[in-house]
Parts: structure tokens; C-alpha cells; sequence
């Protein structure tokens, strides 16, 4: 009889981890599960840990495969499942007990949901830098699909290991695919732009393990230049389609770099707007920067305008935000941050 829920989780190396892992997931209420541990070519003893607790509990099921990647192993942990629902899990995280329960329930509740995350906390508190604790801050304060889809082009809105999801959307976009930037944040873009709805439990339902050799921090597919990218790329697809003229608020490097991406992506790159007088009056990439004062103007000279706010320091988010508001432009129709 088929499982309602698959539990995927690649592993490699995660011997000093997976047991707990492991443990937070099939000790936890919801019991209708399958859980897929692929195992992505480990050296240490990770592949033991997990065989015991195959021949422990006979929900797990272990995949051993030679070192391919965590797309690869994704994939292949997708393709050796058949419950209609798909949880995600990483071999250093711990789901908390009602996890799988209370996101089981909100996806019986709606069925028009593809991707339910939750909140989640990141630990052990000494390793957290406050660069990730700023991040989770704004992850989580993400939780409506309106507010997930609006903030879509800052960052990845979703902690992978935290989501459920439909597997019928999964295979309808393609699955997890390499375009050489994060597969998470790739497969979230992929599901907006195929227009699947998202949200998340307003509740702690996931511990985040921080630590050095998190693939965020090792990784280069999550570097800022490509995520910048990857933003690029579904911005020309998505909001920027069939605009003639992109206006960038932010003529620094975020804007410079991003500027970059859309122009090789074929984006109607107009000007950009700043704030510093030392920039007004110049150019960048051959478009004029132009005063705040001046954006009416500029916004008024094209039939379907588009802003993207890309300035990267702190609290500048917001203060573009109102000034744009009070300019009556509409976040996630008229414009959208992308830094």
C-alpha cells in the first residue's frame, strides 16, 4: 500500500548527524511514510548508520549511489517514490514531532497548494552568524502565498528541508535540474512561473543546522553571482515579459551586477535611479542614473514599465518600498525587489 508521504533525504558524509536526523522524522506523530535516504557516494560511516536503521524500521529505505551531487540524488530519491506528497529532509537537520502532521493536514485542507513550508529555527546558537540570522528573520516572516511570490526575487523564500510538496507539480515542472545556481531556489521559480501556489505553516516545525560546511557556504552554485544569475534569467520569463522598459532602482554593484544578467537575458534595460548625487548624471552599462525626483518622468515615457529595486544594504528594502507606494506603484505588479 502506498505511503501518503515520502520523506527524500541525500546524504553524504553525515555520520556525526544522520542518526538524529533520522530519528526526528520517524519518531514524529505522522506515521504514513516512506523514507528514501540516498546515499551520494559517503566515505565515512554514513551508509552503516543508515542500513541499521533499514533493517530497524521498515519505512526507510536506503539508496547507495557513487558521489553524483545532491541533484542527482534528489532526483533519484523522487524517481524510487510513489506517495503523492514529498517532504523534504537533510541529514543534519531535526524535524520537530508534529511537523509532518500539521503539514499533512494543511495540504488536505487545500488542494490547490503545491509547495507548504514551514518556520524554522536555525541552530546550535553559537554557530549562527548573523548574516543567516537576518536571513531567517525574513524567511520567516514569509508565510502567505502572496507574500512568498512578492519576495521571490530576494531570495530563495522556502528552507528546502522544510517544505512538503505535491509530487504531481514536482514532475510537472521537471524535477531538480542543474542551470549551475542553487536547485532549491530554481525549482521555486520553476513552480511560480508554472504558477503554483505556496505557503507555509505559521508555526517552528524545522531545527536548520548551521555549521561551515553547509553546501551554501562550500558550494559555488550559491554564490551571489549566481543567484543574480538565476534571478535574471525567471525575471525576463516572468515579470519582465513584454516589458519595454526596465527601470533599476540602485546604481551600485547589486544593480551593476544584476544589470549584467538582464541585459544578456534580452531585458528592455531603460535607466537606473539612485539616491547619490555622485552617480546622478552618469551611466551605467550605457544607461543614464537618474535622480529619484525623476522616476515619474521615466516611468511615463514607456507603455509597460517595470522597477526593480536591487540595492543590498540593510533597511534599504524598505525605504525604497515607500517611496514607491507613495508613488501608487504596486509591489509584485509594478515592480519587485530583487536585492
Amino acid at each position: 500500500m502506498t505511503a501518503q508521504v515520502a520523506v527524500v533525504m541525500p546524504c553524504r558524509n553525515a555520520g556525526e548527524t544522520v542518526d538524529e536526523a533520522v530519528e526526528s522524522v520517524l519518531a514524529g506523530s505522522f506515521r504514513d511514510l516512506e523514507f528514501i535516504a540516498v546515499d551520494d557516494g559517503s566515505d565515512d560511516d554514513t551508509p552503516e548508520r543508515l542500513a541499521a536503521w533499514e533493517r530497524k524500521d521498515r519505512r526507510l529505505r536506503l539508496i547507495r549511489q557513487a558521489k553524483q551531487g545532491i541533484i542527482a540524488a534528489l532526483n533519484a530519491g523522487l524517481a524510487s517514490s510513489q506517495a503523492p506528497l514529498v517532504a523534504r529532509m537533510d541529514a543534519d537537520d531535526i524535524s520537530l514531532p508534529e511537523r509532518l502532521s500539521k503539514q499533512v493536514a494543511c495540504m488536505e485542507a487545500d488542494p490547490d497548494l503545491a509547495v507548504l513550508g514551514s518556520l524554522v529555527r536555525a541552530f546550535p546558537e553559537a554557530d549562527v552568524r548573523a548574516g543567516f540570522r537576518i536571513y531567517i528573520d525574513w524567511l520567516n516572516s514569509l508565510v502567505s502565498h502572496a507574500e512568498i511570490t512578492t519576495q521571490i526575487f530576494v531570495e530563495s523564500p522556502l528552507a528546502h528541508p522544510s517544505v512538503v510538496m505535491r509530487r504531481g507539480w514536482v514532475e510537472k515542472v521537471g524535477g531538480y535540474q542543474e542551470r549551475g545556481w542553487p536547485e532549491d531556489y530554481d525549482l521555486w521559480l520553476r513552480l511560480h512561473e508554472a504558477g503554483a501556489a505556496f505557503a507555509k505553516v505559521p508555526e517552528l516545525l524545522l531545527m536548520w543546522r548551521e555549521h561551515a560546511d553547509r553546501a551554501t557556504r562550500t558550494d559555488s552554485r550559491y554564490a551571489v553571482e549566481n543567484f543574480l544569475r538565476a534571478k535574471a534569467h525567471y525575471l525576463v520569463r516572468g515579470p519582465l515579459a513584454e516589458r519595454d522598459g526596465v527601470i533599476i532602482w540602485g546604481a551600485g554593484q547589486m544593480g551593476k551586477r544584476l544589470s549584467k544578467h538582464l541585459l544578456r537575458e534580452g531585458a528592455e534595460l531603460a535607466a537606473f535611479v539612485d539616491v547619490d548625487p555622485k552617480k546622478i548624471g552618469r551611466s551605467r552599462r550605457g544607461r543614464p542614473i537618474v535622480a529619484v525626483e525623476n522616476l515619474e518622468e521615466w516611468w511615463g515615457r514607456y507603455e509597460r514599465p517595470v522597477v526593480l529595486a536591487a540595492v543590498g544594504s540593510r533597511g534599504a528594502r524598505a525605504l525604497i518600498r515607500q517611496q514607491l507606494v507613495e508613488r501608487g506603484l504596486v509591489e509584485g505588479r509594478d515592480w519587485w525587489a530583487v536585492a
